[in-house]
């Protein structure tokens, strides 16, 4: 990805896979780990074996008054409950955590997003009989590896991948609102707004004080043209680009954050937060145009 005013940046220099919801709200979302993945499924597993054996307790318990072939039908039932139906069930409950995701704050979600459906939490776990409970995890573990957001089978059948709800210690850095753009910014519309000129957009604000003089204000206008051409109403007229993209980056992140059920970010002044105010940013009366003259 190359900044508009010239560079180059990683798309992935913060590790966050970008996701679109069904209401074009882009949910910066850091796809789980996979020592954390497998933990979760391990977690999940001993759970599942657990049941098993005490199912089998029952139905041999039962099995010296029943008829064989029932016990078998009970035997072939309640497998296929505890290996598939647990799965689905749970997660579907609970918005994609098992108790395995629960413990490690991981999350089932669309790739677009939205919170896991019965369909593929069903799908997920029925082809995860297969590659978990017939190859002993093996397909899995490799699919695993070769995808870089480490889905398996399960979810390229569903639709999905697992998430981090919570990463410990370590946070990535929160682009706070400008406090008198917080009314403009709530009725913005940001589904045109690109992963790519967000992310560039994001960069330029988180390492505004860092940048030299010339190099602030020309990658500042043209970043501010980017995503002004991908947002609508135009910011308040006298703006300057470093507020303004931080107010859209603010309440794309509120977005986000309200679509997972979580709270609001900050919302402090990120001039205090990122050291705007010890430069003095070019004034920006015309969004399209660039710095009054």
């Amino acid at each position: 990805m190359s900044y508009p005013g010239g560079g180059q940046a990683r798309d992935d220099v913060y590790g966050v896979t970008p996701l679109v919801t069904g209401d074009a709200v882009v949910l910066e979302l850091r796809p789980a780990g996979f020592a954390t993945r497998t933990a979760s499924i391990a977690i999940d597993f001993l759970a599942q074996v657990i049941a098993l054996i005490a199912m089998a307790v029952v139905v041999s318990w039962i099995g010296v008054s029943v008829d064989p072939a029932a016990t078998a039908a009970i035997s072939l039932t309640g497998s296929i409950l505890i290996m598939v139906g647990y799965p689905a069930a749970f997660e579907s409950v609970s918005r994609g955590r098992s108790l395995g995701k629960l413990a490690l704050g991981l999350r089932v979600v669309g790739t677009d997003g939205s919170p896991e459906r019965f369909r593929q939490a069903l799908g997920r776990a029925l082809a995860g009989f297969v590659e978990l409970w017939l190859t002993f995890g093996v397909v899995a573990l490799i699919t695993s590896m070769l995808n870089r957001d480490g889905r398996r089978i399960g979810d390229f059948v569903a639709g999905t991948m697992v998430v981090e709800e919570r990463s410990g210690g370590r946070r990535d850095p929160v682009v706070p609102m400008p406090p008198h753009l917080a009314a403009w910014a709530a009725g913005t519309e940001l589904s045109r707004l690109s992963p790519e000129t967000a992310n560039a957009a994001r960069q330029y604000v988180l390492r505004y004080g860092e940048l030299a003089e010339h190099t602030r204000h020309e990658m500042g206008v043209q970043l501010a043209d980017a995503v002004a051409a991908q947002v609508s109403p135009p910011p308040p007229a006298g703006t300057t680009p470093p507020y303004f993209l931080a107010a859209v980056l603010a309440e794309r992140r509120r977005r986000s954050m309200e679509a997972m059920g979580q709270g609001p970010g900050q919302t402090q002044d990120p001039g205090r937060a990122q050291g705007f105010h010890q430069h003095r940013a070019p004034q920006w009366n015309d969004p399209y145009r660039g710095p009054a003259r």
